[in-house]
């Protein structure tokens, strides 16, 4: 089988191509056949060096990857061959809190799916939605998940109650896609303004352009009233904003802490002391919250956005694009 090893950390030559024998699956593993896989920021996180967990060598890249069950080992009960499954981000955590012991991700401590085929063990994949098709199938593990997590963690955002995303990447997407379902109104912030028509066409009740409107945060809670929950993924170039934007007792999801060079998120004082806004983290999150997001795909037949698809053999190209950072939704990479 061809497979993709990342046998060098720092730059994009250290992404190579191999040929592998095909494993076979041992008690209670499957086989995937992989006929999609896809990008998020953590890939190139982990391709430059700069992934905080520390990837292991020679790992095969990417948690997101959909494909179907091409032979399974001793006791398997949870698929049959030709089943269509996903992997689980964090393969490890079934549901609950986050521990010490759960923290092995798909592509970076774990082999990935950026292959022909991948191993995983029953317990790493889900079922997915018949609706999807293999591109589209390929994208929520990492991003959609994220998205879902930030909606549906500590308080659900009510009906009618404003959501803010920020730009036009997969997780801001996916959770305006999301917040639309849970019927609330939802503010988008792109750098470009071309992109507006997009964002307002996905459901989005009011788009803002920074370039035009650098000071959005004001513009944001003159025109709201305040935002009920911000997914925050811009970080330092937009924290303080979304704060301002934000209501009295808000909430902010702060999933991005430091840009590509390093600079921090800062929390401006002045506008915190005035400010009873709740920030938290959360990473992705657990199998039971995939299948449950997976769920409610199903339900609304939901489809992600795709920006590119490119070939299987073309996976450094699609890394290059995605590095650019200006694309609306998910990178894709066609299966072998």
């Amino acid at each position: 089988m061809r497979t993709y090893r990342l046998e060098e950390f720092g730059d994009i030559e250290g992404l190579v191509m191999r040929k592998e024998a095909l494993p076979k699956p041992g008690a209670n593993q499957i086989l995937v056949r992989v006929r999609a896989a896809s990008l998020n920021r953590r890939d190139t996180m982990i391709l430059n060096g700069t992934y905080p967990l520390a990837p292991r060598a020679g790992i095969v890249p990417l948690s997101d990857g959909a494909g179907e069950v091409a032979a399974a080992g001793d006791g398997v009960t949870r698929f049959a061959i030709g089943d269509r499954v996903t992997g689980s981000y964090f393969a490890r955590w079934i549901d609950g809190r986050m521990h010490p012991c759960v923290v092995d991700q798909l592509g970076c401590t774990l082999d990935g799916m950026l292959s022909e085929y991948a191993l995983l063990d029953e317990q790493w994949a889900v079922r997915l939605p018949d609706h999807l098709s293999w591109q589209e199938a390929a994208t929520f593990t990492c991003a959609g998940l994220t998205a879902w997590s930030a909606l549906t963690g500590a308080e659900i955002p009510k009906p009618g109650q404003w959501v803010l995303v920020i730009g036009s990447g997969g997780v801001a997407l996916f959770a305006l896609q999301f917040a639309k379902l849970m019927g609330c109104r939802v503010a988008a912030v792109t750098s470009r303004a071309e992109k507006a028509d997009r964002l307002r066409a996905l459901g989005a009740d009011l788009v803002i352009a920074a370039a035009e409107t650098p000071e959005w945060g004001m513009k944001l809670r003159e025109v709201t009233g305040g935002i009920d929950l911000v997914v925050e993924t811009g970080g330092p170039a937009t924290f303080a904003q979304s704060l301002i934007a934000s209501s009295l007792y808000g909430r902010i999801v702060l999933l991005t802490v430091q840009d590509q060079k390093g600079k921090p998120v800062e929390i401006p004082g002045a506008v915190y002391q005035r400010s009873l806004v709740t920030i938290s983290r959360l990473f992705v999150g657990s199998r039971n919250g995939l299948e449950a997001m997976l769920a409610a795909v199903a339900t609304h037949r939901l489809k992600p956005i795709i920006d590119k698809v490119f070939p299987f053999a073309e996976a450094r190209e699609a890394y290059r694009h995605f590095q650019l950072g200006d694309v609306f939704g998910k990178v894709v990479i066609d299966g072998a």
